[in-house]
């Protein structure tokens, strides 16, 4: 077991999240882009949200809301590119 979570809490609140995602049908995908977290993904109709379970047993929520609802301009996708470049 891991000094930052000795009761395993952590890897507990994690799946119970999950399983209650689950029940809610919300979908959702799993990552790791940090040493010290797993991030889940999830998709909502008009939001992202990113929740990350901490090895210390914080949790990180970022939610993004769409502003603008569907466009259906593809000429937007250029400006995808053009932040990239910027950046």
């Amino acid at each position: 077991m891991n000094d930052a979570d000795p009761g395993g809490a952590v890897f507990g609140s994690l799946l119970a999240f999950l399983n209650r995602l689950d029940r809610a049908g919300v979908w959702y995908r799993l990552g790791h882009t940090r040493a010290e977290s797993v991030t889940v993904e999830i998709a909502l109709p008009g939001w992202h949200w990113e929740v990350e379970f901490m090895a210390d047993g914080e949790i990180e929520i970022e939610r993004y809301q769409s502003v603008a609802g569907v466009e259906v301009q593809p000429e937007l996708l250029d400006e995808l590119f053009a932040d990239l470049e910027d950046n």
